[in-house]
């Protein structure tokens, strides 16, 4: 529980103090914007399977000692790429889905990288009429 009300500015300050330790030993890329983070590595060997992996098992040490949790259910393996090796990943003692499309920042990014969807939604959600005419 937090004693900072939601909504605040000072909330997400504190916050992003507080996890700024993070990337600590992490060999892979990590973001982390506001209240998530998004750890990215090419994955074409088993050796880059490990890796991520290695990083994962770090990510869940790090929320371990600081009496945090990830929400385990909004955590998604997205593969982008042809060809790319279908490994299975864990965070804690639970697999991770895979996903073939994912909502990032209000972009959805899928598997080929394609935004056909994504700008597709957005002429739907900004043409006011659906008549055919118009």
């Amino acid at each position: 529980m937090s004693g900072v009300p939601q909504g605040l500015v000072l909330g997400l300050v504190l916050f992003n103090i507080f996890v700024s330790d993070m990337d600590s030993g992490i060999e892979c890329t990590l973001s982390k914007f506001a209240d998530a983070a998004k750890l990215c590595g090419e994955v074409n060997t088993l050796e880059g399977k490990d890796v991520v992996q290695r990083d994962l098992d770090r990510l869940e040490r790090w929320a371990h000692v600081n009496l945090m949790k990830f929400s385990k259910a909004k955590c998604k393996v997205l593969r982008v790429g042809q060809g790319i090796p279908k490994h299975n990943y864990r965070l804690g003692g639970e697999w991770i889905d895979s996903s073939p499309e994912e909502k990032d920042l209000g972009v959805l990014v899928d598997d080929k990288l394609n935004m056909t969807n994504h700008i597709l939604g957005h002429i739907k959600r900004s043409v006011t009429s659906r008549l055919r005419q118009v």
